[in-house]
């Protein structure tokens, strides 16, 4: 590398100097990839000119403060393009050229093979395609609805992610909302992993998507860099939501990769790396001072809110019967009081009763509509900038936005997510809405809670413990009405639970949560007239759950009944085995989970069909029992 002295590129440089700066680009990205081993450069050569163009003349960032609230954002939704983004942020200065070459990819550095936030300078992990476009337009809305900042968002999307429906999802809530503060760049390279892309150079077919989604599109040659100007410029006017449709070479720079197959994620080897570098002319030291953010005035923000400005919860008597998705509900609401706290729905509002959110709060609270996936990334891109977002919607469809929650953890953001209508509890509606997968997604999730009341007293409490939980929270709430079993200002601290019946004498615990507590319940009286002397435990926190209450119990009683409205894979069931495992306990176990597929029916007929109604349960505390004395 060479050691002269840098020079200083800013937004009056002439194109020809910026030309040299997206050479350098390349050459660091062929350098970085080709000393880690691994990596993406052909992918990097590709979108190098407009990134070039971006940096030096469009993007308001301080490199030097990057939580300035007026600054844009950029995210590289095509993540795997890594060591151009790492190569820009050399050019800034913001990391050195050892610091490039000696540890990209390498274990326990932060060049990490996709970008994440253990960089200042990134706002979300990409990396699994689709997903950056969705990220942008949360980020935008929370910039524009909940800031009012100045600030505008950029993304770098690859053209192959483009199959993926959470592209368009993202785009027509971008046209929705006309966030004309957001700008895509989609690198149309025409070459994806295994071959040509699904439209290869056809920019003419994205941009007619871009506009049929409400978007401005704008095709432009991705190496003309004047053009490329032209078209940033005519983007960041505040006109329109705008999507940049660049047609570009992948492996642009490099005579012996561009445009050829097979390339994909491959860095080039030592002597052609050598050469490729020697025909980009070279090592450079380029440094690059864009414009500079707005002096705007001081704008919202999440990090001034009062923590302690939630309303009165709401009470509930012992014994009215409530269904916790209500008191979720009317306890965001009084949530709303904290003005960090912002609420998503995924047009089921009225049924989960996260409109009452809205009704209180109408300015933090956002429709997206039935588009599970933007609703996820609505709430990171928020929680990005500082909000706490709760989003809601039926527990089976959440399935559909795994992927987002799983990076979300990646991207180590706090949000709040609430699943309703769980389990065979739901009834007529049959298996297509009842969520019964939806412990085991949510617990395989790092570092995430998951709360699961039984009534509106603890489910009031846990929905608002979750505005303070960091990372992913979840809370379950079951559709129908029950008994309330607490009283008001009872604590639910997270990872505790509730022993609602024991004596000194108890051959057995029954463990539920949810309906299946209230199924326990009644099998306790079924047992106490049988002689049979029980133990009840409320397990509503399954994530960190109460090991220590476990253990005694298995203890003490020697024998545990487990009783979930889920799947038995991933469940309350393998939580609490889980848990035992790390004490030595061995009790007798049965655990009563729904194992068939079920269909319509009334609550009752579907927990008995399921095998996890009150009559199974004293069947099989009784069945443990003689076991236990045979």
């Amino acid at each position: 590398m060479t050691t002269s002295s840098p020079t200083l590129l800013g937004p009056g440089s002439a194109l020809s100097e910026v030309f040299a700066l997206a050479q350098q680009l390349r050459a660091d990205s062929v350098r970085a990839s080709t000393a880690a081993g691994s990596g993406h450069p052909t992918s990097s050569l590709s979108a190098a000119d407009l990134m070039a163009v971006l940096m030096t003349r469009h993007l308001r960032y301080d490199w030097d403060e990057p939580e300035n609230p007026a600054g844009d954002h950029l995210i590289f939704s095509k993540g795997h393009a890594s060591p151009l983004l790492y190569a820009m942020f050399k050019a800034t200065g913001a990391i050195t050229d050892d610091e490039l070459m000696t540890t990209y990819r390498r274990f326990g550095h932060r060049l990490q093979g996709h970008p994440t936030p253990v960089l200042p300078w990134v706002d979300v992990a990409t990396g699994s395609l689709g997903q950056g476009i969705a990220y942008g337009v949360g980020i935008a809305l929370a910039v524009r609805e909940l800031e009012r900042s100045p600030a505008r968002v950029w993304v770098l999307c690859g053209d192959s992610e483009t199959a993926e429906g959470s592209v368009w999802e993202a785009l027509d809530k971008a046209g929705h909302h006309r966030l004309s503060h957001f700008v895509a760049l989609i690198d149309v390279n025409r070459l994806g992993q295994c071959g040509p892309t699904e439209l290869e150079w056809d920019t003419d077919a994205y941009a007619r998507r871009v506009e049929a989604f409400g978007c401005r599109a704008i095709v432009v040659d991705g190496h003309d860099l004047e053009a490329i100007d032209s078209a940033l410029t005519t983007a960041g006017d505040g006109q329109a939501p705008t999507v940049v449709v660049a047609r570009t070479v992948k492996g642009r720079g490099v005579a012996e990769v561009a445009d050829k197959g097979g390339w994909h994620g491959k860095p080039l080897p030592e002597d052609i790396a050598e050469r490729a570098v020697a025909e980009l002319s070279g090592d450079r030291d380029l440094r690059v001072r864009g414009p500079r953010p707005p002096d705007a005035s001081p704008v919202a923000s999440p990090g001034d809110a009062p923590r302690d400005g939630a309303a009165e919860p709401p009470r509930y008597a012992v014994g009215d019967k409530v269904a916790t998705r209500v008191a979720y509900g009317a306890a965001l609401a009084a949530l709303g009081a904290r003005p960090d706290v912002v609420a998503l729905d995924a047009e089921v509002g009225n049924s989960t009763h996260a409109e009452d959110f809205g009704k209180a709060h109408p300015e933090r609270y956002f429709q997206t509509y039935i588009a599970e996936q933007q609703m996820i990334a609505d709430a990171v891109g928020m929680a990005v900038r500082g909000f706490r977002p709760y989003a809601t919607t039926f527990a089976a469809f959440l399935t559909r936005a795994h992927d987002f929650l799983r990076m979300a953890a990646v991207s180590q953001v706090t949000i709040a997510v609430c699943g309703t209508h769980c389990g065979v509890e739901i009834g007529a509606d049959g298996p297509s809405q009842m969520g019964l997968e939806d412990l085991a997604m949510m617990r395989a999730i790092r570092g995430s809670t998951v709360l699961y009341p039984s009534d509106a007293t603890s489910a009031t409490a846990l929905t608002i413990a979750m505005a303070d939980v960091e990372g992913i929270s979840y809370l379950r709430a079951t559709r129908g009405a029950y008994p309330v079993l607490y009283a008001h200002g009872e604590g639910f601290p997270v990872g505790g639970s509730k022993v609602l019946r024991s004596g000194e004498n108890d051959e057995v615990t029954l463990i539920g949560a949810g309906v299946t507590l209230h199924e326990c319940l009644a099998a306790f009286e079924e047992l106490a007239n049988e002689g049979i002397q029980a133990r009840v435990v409320d397990l509503y926190s399954i994530k960190p759950i109460d090991t220590q209450t476990l253990a005694r119990a298995a203890r003490e009683t020697e024998a545990l009944v487990v009783v979930e409205d889920h799947h038995p894979e991933g469940g309350i069931g393998e939580a609490v085995l889980s848990a035992l495992a790390t004490t030595g306990s061995r009790p007798a176990f049965a655990h009563l989970a729904v194992t068939g597929l079920p269909g319509s029916g009334t609550t009752d007929e579907l927990l008995d069909a399921a095998g996890i109604s009150r009559t199974h349960i004293t069947r099989a505390a009784r069945t443990l029992l003689d076991r236990w004395e045979a």
